[in-house]
């Protein structure tokens, strides 16, 4: 029988909850919807209905054109959205979110709600925290 050290241990259970923790849904969808512009999207197309890339583009105009396209490319990808594309001079492209998506909104909008009732309480208790800890 081999002995493992307590640092070949501790990296054994590290890789072991890695690989629990890359394979949880709530994770992996957190991680998704966490990114940067993905509520600013979800928030857009749901009041919004299907937009066009170039309106998306103008009412997230904090996210660049390659970040803006990355995130409806993941965001289609996971089956959130959809990307219509009719012939036309320009090429027309549309996005809106699919039934999947659709369902994801009410879970977004409770937790906006909910961080804008608390995030005054996270606030002062990171101002708080920070000042014991310096």
């Amino acid at each position: 029988m081999t002995t493992r050290t307590a640092a070949q241990r501790h990296a054994e259970a590290r890789i072991s909850h890695q690989a629990r923790f890359s394979d949880c849904p709530t994770n992996r969808l957190l991680d998704r919807i966490g990114e940067k512009w993905v509520a600013l999207i979800f928030k857009e197309l749901a009041e919004g209905g299907p937009r066009r890339y170039g309106e998306l583009a103008d009412a997230i105009a904090g996210a660049s054109q390659k970040m803006l396209t990355q995130t409806l490319r993941r965001l289609e990808r996971d089956g959130l959205l959809s990307r219509t594309v009719t012939p036309a001079v320009p090429v027309r492209v549309d996005y809106a979110l699919t039934p999947l998506g659709q369902s994801l909104v009410p879970v977004l909008l409770a937790v906006t709600r909910w961080a804008e009732q608390n995030i005054e309480q996270i606030d002062v208790a990171r101002e708080a925290h920070d000042a014991q800890h310096h």
